[in-house]
């Protein structure tokens, strides 16, 4: 089961950069996850895997297999 998506993942799901997830979230443009600011130049990330799966289409098998791809399991699956 997936707890959160991290934002490289998201954004090579849809074909994007992590960047532009990032960014999307910070400015409240991706109706997916949030960005909380944690100081000057920090944020961190959560995106919410049913709400992206509803978003996207893109089915939660898929996405932890993304996450096993890049040895991202331990953080973000249950």
């Amino acid at each position: 089961m997936i707890k959160n998506i991290p934002p490289i993942v998201a954004g090579e799901l849809m074909g994007k950069s992590p960047q532009f997830i990032r960014i999307g979230l910070q400015r409240n443009l991706l109706p997916f996850g949030q960005a909380v600011k944690l100081n000057a130049r920090q944020y961190t990330y959560y995106i919410s895997p049913k709400r992206f799966v509803e978003y996207t289409g893109i089915s939660e098998e898929i996405i932890e297999e993304k996450i096993r791809g890049l040895g991202l399991e331990g953080r973000y699956l249950l």
